[in-house]
C-alpha cells in the first residue's frame, strides 16, 4: 500500500469504532489496525460479561429474601455454574459478533497486526510502512498484574480470562476493590464461591466521600470478608495460593487480580513522535479535542488513561474522528461525569466527587434507605444518598451513593447537574408515590432546608408527611 492515507485507526475497540463510523462519513481512504480479537474489550471482557454474570449472582442471591415475602423452599435450590458461565459466554459471543460485524465488511481496510509508529504520519506493521494525514490512537488497555503474580499461572486470573473458566473453585480472593473488583467480588460470592476481597486503600469502588464508603464497605463487608488499607502478596501455596496482606493471612484455590487497567502502549513508539512523555509514558493530549500536541494524531477511549468507561471512550472516538477528518481540530465540551458500579445496592458517583469539593462552600444532603416505604416493600431497604450542592446559589454540583436504584438515579442527577438545575427546581418536578425517588427527594429537602426560603406559592417548598408510608 504505497498511497497517503486520509486516516488510520489503531484499535478497534469501542473508541476505535466509533471513530471508524465517523471517519468513513468524509474518506474511504483509510484502514483500521487491531492487534489481537476483533471485538471490543467491553464487549469481549468487560461490561457485558460482567453484567451477565452479576445478574445470575443477583439472580441465585434472592433466595435470601424469599422468606420474608412468604416463599418457601429457598434452600432446596441450587446453582450450576458450569451452566451460569455458558451462558455468559454465549451471550458474550453475540455481543462480540454485533461488534465485529462492523469490520468484517471492510475487506483490505481491515487490517490484523502490531503498530509501531515511526513518525506523526507514519507506521509500521507487519513489516508495511503505511502514511497518513492523520492517526488515530484507540489501542485500549488490559489488566495490571504484578510481574512476580504471573508464576502463579492459572490460579491467576483476570477479567480477561474469568469468563472463559469451564467452572470456578469453592475458595477465591479477589485482590483490588475499585469497581471491577467490588462488582466482581459480590457476584462470585453470591455464585455460593467463598470469597475473601482485599483492598490496598480504605476507599471502594471509586467512591471518596466517607460516609458513603463506610456504609458500602458495612453492606459488602456483611456478604464476604473485606480486608482494606494493606497491599496483598501473593504466593504458591501446594495447590492454593496464600494471600498476605497486613495481619491477614489465608489460602484459596484462585486468585482474581482486579488492580485496575493500563494503556496499551508498550512498544507502541510514541516516543517517534518527538513530543514529551510523561512518567507513564503518556504524550500530552487535549481532552477536548483528542489531539496530541500540535500534531495530525489523536489519542482516544482506554488509550489515553483519562476516563476508562465505555460512553466516555465512544465520545472520544467521534472526537478524535471528526477532527481526524477537518483541517482545524474543534474542542468539545464534554458530559457530567457519571460513573456506576453494578454492585447490589449500585454505587454511582454524578458531577463533582466530594473530595474535589470545598467543604466551605457546599451543603449537603442526604438520605439512608433503611425506611424509605418503596425499598422496604421490595426488600432492599439498604444504602446512603449524599448530594453536594452550592451553599449561595443552591444548584446541585454532584452526588455519591450506594443506594437501591441508584444506577437510575444517577442519570436524573447527571441530567440535573447538566442542565445547572438548583435544589428547588429539583423538588418543583414530579416524584410519584410509592417509587425508591423519593428518597432522592428526601436529601433534596435536606438541602433545601439549609437554602433560604422560596416564596409559599412555589411548589418545591411542598414538604413532607414525616410518615414513612407516605414519603
Amino acid at each position: 500500500m504505497n498511497e497517503i492515507l486520509d486516516v488510520i485507526i489503531v484499535g478497534a475497540g469501542s473508541a476505535g469504532l466509533a471513530a471508524l463510523r465517523e471517519v468513513r462519513k468524509y474518506t474511504q481512504r483509510f484502514v483500521i489496525i487491531n492487534d489481537g480479537p476483533w471485538g471490543t474489550v467491553c464487549a469481549r471482557v468487560g461490561c457485558m460479561p460482567s453484567k451477565t454474570l452479576i445478574e445470575a449472582g443477583n439472580a441465585f442471591h434472592r433466595r435470601s429474601a424469599f422468606e420474608e415475602f412468604g416463599i418457601r423452599g429457598a434452600d432446596q435450590l441450587t446453582l450450576d455454574i458450569p451452566a451460569v458461565l455458558r451462558r455468559v459466554r454465549r451471550l458474550r459471543d453475540d455481543f462480540v459478533a454485533s461488534t465485529v460485524k462492523t469490520t468484517e465488511e471492510l475487506g483490505e481496510r481491515a487490517i490484523s497486526g502490531r503498530v509501531r509508529l515511526l513518525a506523526p504520519d507514519r507506521l509500521e506493521v507487519n513489516g508495511e510502512e503505511l502514511r497518513a494525514h492523520k492517526i488515530i490512537i484507540a489501542t485500549g488497555s488490559r489488566p495490571i498484574v504484578p510481574a512476580p503474580w504471573n508464576s502463579l499461572g492459572n490460579r491467576l486470573l483476570t477479567t480477561d480470562t474469568l469468563f472463559e473458566q469451564e467452572t470456578l473453585p469453592a475458595r477465591m480472593a479477589v485482590v483490588g476493590m475499585g469497581p471491577i473488583g467490588a462488582e466482581m467480588a459480590q457476584a462470585l460470592s453470591r455464585l455460593g464461591i467463598q470469597v475473601v476481597a482485599f483492598g490496598g486503600s480504605q476507599a471502594i469502588a471509586g467512591l471518596t466521600d466517607p460516609q458513603v464508603i463506610a456504609v458500602a464497605t458495612d453492606l459488602l463487608g456483611r456478604e464476604f470478608p473485606l480486608h482494606l488499607g494493606e497491599k496483598a502478596e501473593l504466593s504458591r501455596l501446594g495447590e492454593g495460593v496464600q494471600v498476605r496482606a497486613g495481619k491477614i493471612e489465608v489460602v484459596v484455590d484462585c486468585v482474581l487480580a482486579a488492580l485496575g487497567r493500563r494503556p496499551n502502549i508498550d512498544n507502541l513508539g510514541l516516543e517517534a513522535l518527538g513530543v514529551s512523555l510523561d512518567q507513564h509514558g503518556m504524550p500530552p493530549i487535549n481532552p477536548g479535542t483528542m489531539q496530541v500536541a500540535n500534531l495530525p494524531v489523536f489519542m482516544a477511549g482506554d488509550a489515553n488513561d483519562q476516563v476508562p468507561l465505555l460512553h466516555e471512550a465512544a465520545d472520544e472516538g467521534y472526537i478524535a474522528g471528526l477532527n481526524a477528518t477537518r483541517p482545524n481540530s474543534i474542542c468539545f465540551t464534554r458530559r457530567t461525569p457519571l460513573a456506576i458500579v453494578f454492585s447490589d445496592p449500585n454505587i454511582a458517583v454524578v458531577g463533582s466527587r466530594f473530595q474535589a469539593l470545598d467543604p466551605a462552600k457546599i451543603l449537603v444532603g442526604e438520605v439512608h434507605f433503611d425506611r424509605q416505604g418503596r425499598a422496604r416493600a421490595g426488600q432492599r431497604n439498604k444504602g446512603i444518598q449524599r448530594l453536594y450542592a452550592d451553599a449561595v446559589s443552591g444548584r446541585l454540583l454532584g452526588a455519591e451513593m450506594c443506594a437501591p436504584a441508584g444506577e437510575h438515579m444517577a442519570h436524573l442527577l447527571a441530567l440535573a447537574i447538566d442542565r445547572s438545575l438548583t435544589v428547588q427546581q429539583l423538588l418543583r418536578l414530579p416524584f410519584y408515590h410509592p417509587v425508591l425517588e423519593e428518597g432522592l427527594r428526601t436529601a433534596l429537602r435536606a438541602l433545601a432546608a439549609q437554602l433560604p426560603a422560596v416564596n409559599e406559592s412555589d411548589l418545591s417548598m411542598c414538604g413532607a408527611f414525616n410518615v414513612e408510608a407516605l414519603d
